[in-house]
């Protein structure tokens, strides 16, 4: 492996010049700390965040008068009466809720509070703590404390942090993750949107040292980065089937057994870094969708997806691992019946990597007999000591590098041992119906959960070898070709709205966005580097297997080999949005 193969950059960063910064609580405390008495401060909190820990700190700023608002939210069981419904009974599935953060709260005690604030806040500081803060009364001082959502699942898994109004953090996992993807989330983000022009501090606590910036510089990092080519974080995660490339290439933890995810452009779970004076700090990448939605997505892209980034990149590593689970993701009808989506999951694998033995299973045999193979997989899944026979009912299609398979919703499909697969796909992340995990456990030692009964209603029978070969195995066309380059359509399928473009070069290639973000891999290649025919932003530098995005504010770019690549062939894989 070349050298410059371990330069994956793991903590990409959009610099900010003359930013504020500060760092430490008590440097922090200074800061916020106003001359005057009665000032009403607010904190508004994520949920993830260490919530005692954080109110200790705040308390220690003078005050009159100090209010916790989880005690002003309604008691934890008519929380959970409220949000039974959007819950399910169900260790994975809810159903998106349409809450606000008001409906936590108690009138009666938002009453009272409001009185007792009104009738001391000019002999003294009124401190409000928590989630809703800003909704008791308008504050003079208003600080949020955010928080990434791969850092809150972290802090799930730990049993660290517990959901909005409920004390769950005892919880399985997926039930804790259930709850914030269905519920938590959805109501935090609707009231963080109506914050963002009103917040003077932004706090990052996700590290061992808190950090605060003001307002001004979360803004000028915001404006920085939607108008320029950037990363996110990316962040990786050991599955069952996991492999060891990823180790290797990402230069990770080599003692680790395995790493089986690459999530490098899930922006509602990924973080965005801004570099202040030598000092990261790290926010939601999900701020920039929120506030920059149409000069990040594009106008059309916005008006169909409002502010839903619906391009999803990530990497699957099976290398020296195992296959996939046999799955099936949603049709777009079902995903809103049952989940309240608006679109489903629809995806594609792009081979980075494939050993000799690599294979991809996708859609059915030709003739096979429904009913015997749903019969069969239920009596493989309620018996351990049975196998389902996936050779007798499953296309199985040996996979090289640079091969690259469509998989439109509804199609049954994983990817086998010994490969790497970039997963191109639309962004809802949790709705995997798995049919078939090859009779193992799960990381924890328990088998993972099987949804052959939602599976089965949405399987598409006519994908058999016939459809799959003729529509969904590399779906190469050439459309465009100019000095040292070729541009070649690579999908999606017809039913998908994600348009996928390869481009294989050694000079320099021009790229327009065309009223879409752009989101790309260099799938081959060391380096290359991305740069603005007018100077209207700095180049970025990507390594291989690094994804970017481009705002498609940014209209013109180029992109070219780079560093010891120079001259070299370089394969870059683009996604847009189809219209």
């Amino acid at each position: 492996m070349c050298e410059n193969r371990v330069r994956y950059d793991k903590y990409p960063a959009t610099s900010i010049e003359n930013g504020t910064l500060v760092k430490g609580w008590k440097n922090i405390l200074d800061q916020i700390t106003p001359d005057t008495s009665g000032n009403i401060i607010a904190i508004e909190c994520y949920t993830g965040v260490y919530y005692e820990q954080l109110m200790s700190y705040f308390k220690t700023v003078p005050h009159k008068l100090f209010v916790n608002t989880n005690e002003l939210f309604k008691v934890e069981s008519e929380i959970l009466r409220i949000t039974k419904g959007f819950m399910k009974e169900d260790v994975l599935f809810g159903y998106l809720n349409n809450l606000s953060i008001y409906d936590y709260f108690d009138e009666g005690k938002i009453s009272a509070i409001r009185q007792e604030i009104k009738s001391i806040r000019k002999n003294g500081n009124v401190i409000l703590f928590g989630h809703g803060s800003s909704c008791i009364v308008e504050a003079d001082i208003l600080i949020y404390a955010d928080m990434p959502r791969w850092e809150i699942q972290q802090r799930m898994r730990k049993n660290e942090v517990t959901g909005l109004g409920v004390n769950n953090k005892n919880e399985a996992f997926s039930l804790q993750y259930k709850r914030g993807y269905f519920n938590d989330w959805r109501v935090l983000d609707k009231h963080k949107k109506r914050l963002y022009q009103q917040v003077d501090y932004w706090l990052d606590t996700t590290g061992k040292e808190p950090k605060l910036i003001d307002k001004k510089t979360f803004i000028d990092g915001i404006e920085r980065t939607a108008h320029k080519p950037f990363r996110v974080v990316p962040f990786f995660d050991p599955a069952p089937w996991g492999g060891q490339w990823m180790k290797e290439v990402c230069n990770l933890d080599k003692s680790a057994t395995n790493f089986g995810w690459c999530f490098d452009c899930v922006p509602e779970e990924n973080s965005l870094l801004l570099k202040i004076n030598d000092e990261t700090f790290e926010m939601p990448s999900v701020n920039l969708v929120y506030l920059k939605s149409r000069e990040l997505l594009g106008e059309p892209v916005e008006a169909r997806f409002g502010q839903d980034f619906p391009i999803r990149f990530d990497i699957l590593d099976t290398m020296e691992g195992g296959n996939l689970s046999l799955q099936v993701h949603p049709t777009t009808q079902f995903a809103r019946d049952d989940f309240g989506l608006p679109y489903t999951q629809d995806e594609s694998y792009y081979l980075i990597d494939a050993k000799d033995d690599a294979t991809v299973y996708l859609g059915l045999k030709k003739g096979i007999d429904r009913k015997a193979m749903i019969n069969d997989l239920e009596n493989a899944n309620a018996d351990p000591k049975l196998n389902f026979d996936d050779e007798k009912y499953i296309y199985a299609i040996p996979a090289k590098k640079h091969d690259h398979f469509l998989i439109p919703a509804g199609t049954i499909h994983c990817s086998g041992k010994n490969s790497v697969v970039l997963e191109i796909s639309t962004t809802p992340n949790l709705f995997t119906f798995k049919l078939w995990d090859w009779n193992r456990l799960g990381l924890d030692g328990k088998p993972r959960p099987i949804n052959l009964e939602r599976g089965k209603e949405v399987i598409q029978w006519d994908r058999d070898a016939d459809y799959v070969t003729s529509q969904l195995v590399n779906q190469f066309k050439e459309v465009a070709r100019g000095e040292g380059w070729i541009e070649e359509k690579t999908g999606l399928h017809k039913t998908q709205f994600i348009e996928t473009r390869r481009h294989s070069f050694t000079g320099l290639v021009p790229h327009m966005t065309n009223d879409s973000v752009n989101v790309l891999n260099l799938v081959e290649g060391d380096e290359i580097i991305v740069e603005s025919p007018d100077g209207n932003f700095e180049p970025l530098i990507v390594h291989y297997a690094e994804t970017f995005i481009v705002p498609a504010s940014v209209q013109e770019y180029t992109i070219r080999p780079h560093g010891r690549s120079a001259g070299r062939k370089c394969v870059t894989i683009k996604a847009s949005v189809r219209f």
